[in-house]
């Protein structure tokens, strides 16, 4: 069995995710490709994730991508996390991933219906307003929640969720159904309607946005289509990484790894990695790189297993429910996080002592993205608790 170091894991990681500065690709789909898909969760990770892996990068270059050429598609998939996908991915995602949360959304959504007093049958109050507002945006239309919910009546009301509890609220059901019909692929998220910072989709028919398109494949197809591009960007990884990343059942990551012929492989950890069959050949150290990286970015994402380039840091990265704050990265490992002050100057907070070449390293990567932001400041709901600690010290 051939064995894979994590200094390995780390030269692949800087050449194949391009966040070394020396392997920088020409474009955000070039970018997309490299890491699979992009999370999309908090609309500026996008922009911020491409921006470390395209060298030259402007706005209008993502939006290019996302609105005009649509070469690049938002879409709901594993985990029930919005991910960006590259537009020829989609049919894998929506015959496997997507299709597994759209059942379980689907069933809740039925359910909560229900409790909040809506219907009594979940599912024909459901089926009816989505036959509602995809008659609603028949004919390429594009608009926003706020307007379906006005002018599609079906879809006006609001639901208890969670009564008696802490967390209880009263929801409006409108985005919830929106957010169904996305899931399954039928409506999507098109033009923003306003900054990139921000999240404001115009909703739209997915046939509308895309034109023709292929039919979903088959659910083991879809799920080894995925698998397979992940280990070409993530590999080696364990069948845990698998399955978290993928959101699926250990059966189905079993039958994935057979289908794209996954070779096991050693590590310096405890139980044993996974590459695709003909990514087995060594790959060489890469010069030392400085690299910042958004909340949420996918490389950070991109494992459960994160001891190989996270070391002892993990507590001060990520929140409790597992999301990624900023990250700094010297030499494929994480050493920090960043955040910006008042004026959006972007400032490195390091958790170790890295020294002066690294320091340095990183103090450029710092400038170039404070020249890149233009003072414009960047917030988040997924703070760490390292970056809370660095804004507090800010004053």
């Amino acid at each position: 069995m051939r064995h894979l170091s994590d200094d390995e894991r780390r030269a692949r990681l800087a050449r194949r995710h391009a966040i070394a500065p020396a392997t920088r690709v020409a474009d955000p789909e070039a970018a997309t490709r490299a890491m699979t898909v992009l999370h999309a969760t908090e609309p500026a990770t996008v922009y911020l994730s491409l921006f470390a892996r395209v060298e030259g990068l402007r706005r209008e270059d993502v939006d290019r991508a996302l609105y005009e050429d649509r070469s690049l598609v938002k879409q709901l998939a594993m985990r029930r996390t919005l991910f960006v996908f590259p537009r020829d991915l989609l049919p894998a995602a929506w015959g496997s991933a997507s299709a597994r949360v759209a059942v379980q959304l689907r069933t809740r959504l039925a359910k909560e219906v229900e409790r909040g007093g809506l219907a009594e049958d979940g599912a024909a109050w459901l089926d009816a307003a989505c036959a509602a507002v995809l008659a609603h945006l028949a004919g390429g239309a594009e608009l926003p929640a706020q307007a379906l919910r006005e002018q599609v009546p079906e879809i006006a009301g609001r639901v208890d969720l969670a009564v008696g509890k802490a967390y209880g609220a009263n929801v409006a059901i409108g985005p919830r159904v929106l957010t169904q019909l996305g899931v399954e692929a039928a409506i999507v998220r098109g033009r923003n309607g306003d900054h990139w910072r921000t999240s404001r989709p115009q909703w739209t028919l997915m046939s509308s946005w895309l034109g023709e398109q292929p039919a979903p494949l088959k659910a083991d197809e879809g799920f080894a289509e995925l698998v397979g591009r992940w280990l070409r960007t993530f590999g080696p990884g364990t069948a845990a990484d698998v399955q978290w990343w993928l959101g699926g059942t250990g059966g189905a990551v079993k039958q994935a790894l057979a289908d794209v012929g996954a070779v096991e492989v050693g590590l310096d950890g405890p139980g044993t990695g996974w590459v695709l069959p003909d990514d087995v050949d060594p790959v060489g150290a890469v010069e030392p790189w400085a690299a910042l990286l958004p909340v949420l970015d996918p490389t950070v994402m991109g494992w459960k297993e994160r001891a190989f380039y996270l070391g002892a840091h993990g507590p001060a990265l990520f929140d409790t429910n597992g999301n990624a704050g900023t990250t700094a990265w010297w030499d494929g490992r994480v050493v920090g996080s960043w955040v910006q002050d008042a004026d959006g100057a972007v400032l490195v907070e390091l958790l170790e002592d890295v020294g002066a070449e690294a320091t340095a390293a990183l103090g450029v990567e710092a400038a170039r993205l404070t020249s890149w932001l233009e003072g414009v400041r960047v917030s988040t709901v997924y703070p760490s608790v390292a970056m809370k600690a660095a804004v507090a010290a800010l004053g």
